[in-house]
């Protein structure tokens, strides 16, 4: 191996790319649109330096003489200011069009996203009857169709991004943008904040699911109820013992707070504390009794009075909201 550093950065660069969060992994169509423009844009820049550099290739190895001053001048004003300015001009009328946003129709589903410190607070707003869906650190959207995100935040700015779907959107308080976009293959994705908003910024991630249409409209139609679980355990005792109701909501429960995550169907997420941690019984109980300790910054108390066992009780009650 005669160059070492070229070797780590090749495996830097390849160890970066992953099918869950990458912008050459796309699965949108925004995102493709994206890669594609990027790959025409490098291609225009690559053209004009190879003539920055012919050009500095003729100058230097042409025997003295064989090149006029006026045919200098000719050569300089052709190859080094019309022919970059006609490269950049068709890249420019190339692009303008194509930056132009997605439109989005009045039957389009939309899912109003508001960035907190540090997750997310998910509603889904189907045309027609049905009223509004709450949830929370994870988004699914179906296959194939215009997807509106509403985009806003409750504290500081935030910044709304899943690299193969689209591009990234602020998140700013009193303020809502709107992303239209639509997935193009079903799949399991990761989000994430890229904006710096507090100490545990780079642990607010959120996974993406891509269902195809028909699941998931049986999946919006079954999480209208309840969230199913046993109300009569220990841990559903415990939960309402230590006030978790007052921040968090339950479907089908009298909780339905709005200061934490709504916990609807917790059994179902495949991540915990928005995108960091697997949701096993140990981790759940570690979280509730010292979140700060697996997310510092977080606004969630902590519960140390609580034993590892009770911790685990109130944990096995959230695994099977479903």
């Amino acid at each position: 191996m005669r160059n070492p550093w070229l070797w780590m950065t090749i495996l830097l660069g390849l160890g970066a790319c992953n099918a869950e969060q990458s912008t050459l992994h796309v699965f949108g169509a925004e995102a493709r649109e994206v890669r594609r423009m990027a790959g025409i844009l490098a291609t225009g820049a690559i053209l004009i330096v190879a003539i920055m550099a012919a050009l500095y290739v003729r100058a230097v190895r042409a025997p003295e003489g064989a090149l006029s001053h006026q045919g200098g001048m000719r050569l300089v004003l052709w190859l080094g200011a019309i022919g970059p300015a006609l490269i950049l001009t068709a890249l420019l009328l190339y692009a303008l069009p194509a930056m132009r946003p997605r439109t989005a129709g009045p039957d389009d589903l939309v899912v109003r996203v508001d960035g907190e410190q540090f997750w997310w607070r998910i509603a889904y707003r189907p045309a027609g009857a049905g009223g509004e869906l709450r949830s929370a650190n994870e988004v699914r959207i179906p296959v194939g169709r215009p997807v509106v995100f509403e985009l806003t935040a409750q504290d500081v700015i935030h910044s709304f991004w899943i690299p193969g779907l689209a591009g990234k959107m602020d998140m700013i308080p009193g303020r809502i943008n709107r992303l239209v976009v639509r997935a193009e293959k079903p799949g399991r994705f990761r989000g994430v904040c890229a904006e710096f908003c507090g100490l545990s910024h780079a642990l607010m991630a959120f996974d993406v699911i891509v269902m195809e249409g028909p699941a998931f409209d049986a999946w919006l139609d079954r999480s209208r109820g309840g969230s199913k679980g046993a109300r009569a355990s220990m841990g559903a005792a415990l939960f309402d013992a230590q006030g978790c109701g007052g921040c968090h909501a339950v479907r089908g429960t009298p909780y339905d707070a709005t200061i934490g995550p709504d916990l609807s169907r917790f059994g179902e997420r495949r991540t915990l504390g928005a995108g960091i941690l697997p949701p096993t019984l140990d981790n759940i109980a570690a979280f509730i009794r010292a979140p700060q300790a697996a997310k510092p910054g977080a606004r969630m108390p902590a519960y140390p009075q609580l034993s590892v066992g009770q911790a685990r009780a109130i944990a096995l009650y959230l695994k099977g909201l479903q």
